[in-house]
This record gives C-alpha cells, sequence and structure tokens, in this order.
C-alpha cells in the first residue's frame, strides 16, 4: 500500500495494452488527472490507433481524424509508446507487474464470434473481420485470399462493419481509388466479379444495428442500386411500438430510408444491393466450395426492445459462392488475465478486472463490441476513475523504471518503435500516398515500416 503514488517523488506508473481509441482516451484521462503520472503504451504492431486504422472504411476518412486528438496525448509529458511490443510473447503480465502499479487493458475484441453452422468453414465462406483487415492493410491479413469470381456475395449481420463489407465490394475502383486503401486490395476488387451483394438480418427492419449514414450511402454509389421488398418491411405490433419510442430514433430513420428504396427505383444499375430480413443461415452447401446458402425464415417473439428471432419451418436457398459472416466480435485471452470466455470479455465491475487487483479494462475488452469510437472517451474516463478512486489500495510496483523495460526488450532482440518513430512512418506514408492521390499509401508488412525508421 502507499500514500504517495502520483506524487513528485513516487509517480504513478501505469502501463496501457493496447492503442486504439480506448488505450488513449485512458492515457488522456490520467494525464490530466493532476497526479504525477507516468504512462506506458504498448502495441502489438509498429503504427498506434488500433481500429481507427485498421477497422475504419478507407472510405470513411473524417472518421480517422480523431487521431490527431490521440498524436496530441501521445506527444505529452508522462506518455512513452513501445509498438512492435506483444504482450504476452515480449513481455508478460508478471514482466508489467514487475515495473507497473497499475494496468489498464485496452486491446479490443480482435476475433468474430463463431456461426455454428454446417458448411461454415466451406472454402468462399469468411469473416467479416478479416476481409477489413485485409482492405485495410493490416500485416497479418495481406496474404489473405478471397474468392472475388463470385457474382452473388452474402453478409451475415446488419452491423457497421457488416455495412462496410457491403460498400466496399458495391463501390467502383474510382470511387476506392483515392482512399488509403491498401493497393494490393484495390486492384483484387478492380478484377470482382460481385454483382448482388445480400445482406442478412435473423430480425426485422425495426432492429437494424448500422447506423442511418451507413444505409443512406448505398442511395448514392455509382454503379449499385440498393433493393428493398415491401414485404420484408411489414413490422409487428411490438416493431411499430419500438419505433415510436424515442430511443429508438436512429433505427425509425433507418426504417424510413429503407421504406424510401422500397417505394421506388429503376434498379439499372450494374450492381444490385439487396436488404433481406427475419431471415437466419442454417447451412452453407457445396461440393469442395460454397455453392448456396439455406436460410430459415423467422418470427419476432418478446417485448419491445428486446425482440427475439424465433425459426419457423420455412427455408429459402439461394445459390452464391461469396460469405461473410459479421455476427459479433469477441476478446482474446492474455495468460495472466482473468478471461470470460462465454462473453469475450475480461471479467470486469465498472472497468475492474475481476480476480486481479491493480488491473483494468476499457472499450470493447470491457463491455464487449458496442458503441462507436466516441463511445469509448466516457467509458475510458470511468475506468480512470475507478483506478484513481482505488489509489490508496494499489500496490506499488517494486521496480519502477522504465528503462528497466527497455532493457529487457532490448535483450530479447524486440525493435521497439517510439512515437518518434511513428511520426517517421506516418510521413513517409503521406508522402508516398502524394504521388498517387491518396491521403496516404500504408506500409502493409512490418519489415518495411522497421526499414522507414532505419533511414
Amino acid at each position: 500500500m502507499s500514500d504517495n503514488l502520483g506524487s513528485e517523488t513516487r509517480p504513478l506508473r501505469v502501463a496501457i495494452i493496447g492503442s486504439g481509441p480506448s488505450g488513449f482516451y485512458a492515457a488522456e484521462g490520467l494525464l490530466r488527472s493532476g497526479l504525477r503520472v507516468k504512462v506506458d503504451m504498448f502495441e502489438k504492431l509498429p503504427p498506434p490507433f488500433g481500429l481507427v486504422r485498421y477497422g475504419v472504411a478507407p472510405d470513411h476518412p473524417k472518421i480517422k481524424k480523431v487521431t490527431r486528438v490521440y498524436e496530441k496525448t501521445g506527444k505529452k509529458e508522462g506518455f512513452e509508446y513501445f509498438g512492435n511490443v506483444n504482450i504476452g510473447e515480449d513481455l508478460s503480465v508478471e514482466d508489467l507487474k514487475q515495473h507497473y502499479d497499475a494496468q489498464i487493458y485496452a486491446c479490443g475484441a480482435q476475433t468474430d464470434r463463431q456461426l455454428n453452422i454446417p458448411g461454415i468453414d466451406l472454402p468462399g465462406s469468411y469473416t467479416a473481420t478479416e476481409f477489413v483487415a485485409w482492405y485495410n492493410g493490416h500485416p497479418e491479413y495481406i496474404d489473405r485470399e478471397f474468392d472475388l469470381n463470385q457474382e452473388i456475395a452474402f453478409i451475415i449481420g446488419q452491423g457497421n462493419v457488416a455495412m462496410d463489407v457491403a460498400r466496399i465490394l458495391a463501390k467502383t475502383v474510382d470511387e476506392l481509388k483515392n482512399t488509403d486503401i491498401a493497393q494490393y486490395a484495390l486492384e483484387a476488387l478492380a478484377k470482382s466479379k460481385v454483382r448482388e451483394i445480400h445482406l442478412v438480418g435473423r430480425r426485422g427492419p425495426a432492429q437494424t444495428a448500422f447506423t442511418p449514414p451507413e444505409i443512406k450511402e448505398f442511395g448514392e454509389l455509382a454503379a449499385c442500386d440498393p433493393v428493398v421488398k415491401p414485404e420484408d418491411l411489414v413490422l409487428n405490433e411490438t416493431s411499430r411500438q419500438e419505433l415510436e419510442d424515442p430511443k429508438f430514433r436512429e433505427k425509425k430513420r433507418n426504417y424510413e430510408i429503407l421504406k424510401g428504396y422500397s417505394e421506388g427505383g429503376t434498379h439499372e444499375k450494374p450492381k444490385k444491393f439487396l436488404v433481406h430480413f427475419f431471415r437466419s443461415p442454417i447451412e452453407l452447401v457445396g461440393d469442395g466450395k460454397l455453392e448456396k446458402v439455406i436460410f430459415c425464415k423467422n418470427v419476432l417473439v418478446g417485448e419491445p426492445g428486446r425482440q427475439k428471432a424465433k425459426f419457423t419451418d420455412e427455408r429459402v436457398e439461394i445459390k452464391g459462392g461469396l460469405f461473410f459472416r459479421s455476427v459479433g466480435y469477441r476478446g482474446v485471452p492474455i495468460e495472466g488475465v482473468p478471461f470470460h470466455d462465454a462473453w469475450g470479455i475480461f471479467p470486469n465491475t465498472d472497468g475492474r478486472i475481476e480476480g486481479a487487483p491493480g488491473f483494468y479494462a476499457v472499450g470493447w475488452i470491457k463491455r464487449g463490441p458496442s458503441g462507436v469510437i466516441g463511445t469509448n472517451k466516457a467509458d475510458s474516463i470511468a475506468t480512470v476513475k475507478g483506478l484513481l478512486a482505488d489509489l490508496p489500495d494499489l500496490i506499488p510496483c517494486p521496480k519502477p523504471d522504465t528503462g528497466a523495460v527497455s532493457e529487457i526488450l532490448k535483450t530479447k532482440g524486440v525493435a521497439v518503435v517510439t512515437f518518434a518513430d511513428w511520426g517517421k512512418i506516418d510521413a513517409a506514408e503521406i508522402a508516398n500516398g502524394k504521388k498517387v492521390g491518396k491521403p496516404r499509401e500504408k506500409f502493409v508488412t512490418v519489415k518495411e515500416m522497421l526499414r522507414v525508421i532505419e533511414k
């Protein structure tokens, strides 16, 4: 126990694992606390910013401007960045305990939830996460291959990630070429034969999880028409009640946009974006590769705001060879940190990880995959407040020395990327992008990034 943690003589030392929005908001909260705090942030990849860099769609550049706020935090006194450092491999959780008074986990929900149905592993079936990481130039996904020779694609799920996947498949090369999409992905998409994109949800048009701007964009595409069948928009009484609730204002706006798509349009563009409701995939069928998907038609049961999809006996088959699942995301365990396997999070109470004093969680690894980038600010600040309230009970680490951490990594041969190093990578990407009319041309391998720093 310590009464002077956070003082000039003994700064509070906090390790933040993960450099996405929730990690940077936590760092900002600590550095603005009025206490003397030393924040060291650890990131598996050389670049910071997590899902802002590798998750936000390349054709949504405005969302990425939030990194300017994080860059200010990264340059503050008391902050140090350790990029290209994998916690659990390069440094253990026990190593961190030796050098930090508290640990904040901001490592997100890095993998997809499973869709356990027959045929899910057939060639032609993929996760949305791997496709998004691939077109965004994530070093661990650049070698993925997707069968874009298929004319019909299915996307299961109706959140914003599902919409991103659908939109990237629907857009022309001219609509994507001036974004920061990975060049290899742009070249592959230029040869794509996809002409029908089916977005499928298990519930109805009153329960959509995407936001109004996402669905509205499909009415503005150069070569793709949105198609919604009027019969798919028929609501039960409970759904009508939901749409009249002010809490569901966005869902009501979604419904109005969908209704507009169902009422007009000649559908003369070469590609079609078809939105389906009340359907769940129950089997993927094919001889050696995906050839068709069998869907079960659903009905909704339950109270307003809590309706669930219930299978009926009715089945629908649609031929097609490309399938993406976007049915939710879950965290990945780290040795030494409690993990709730069923929920896919680090079990916590108000951000305090259960059974691990001095361990905290923020963002999706804390609450599950919900909300948008801005949601993480209040979430992270709440966890930081809890940590600061716990200050009298924190056990000071035995070796409060960042230099010792650097020495461990040096001994292991880890090429640590500092925030100044990231600045060099950033500048080189922007310069390379300018040559081809893009905001940046990302380096897509760690080797390329390290080479820039070594110059």
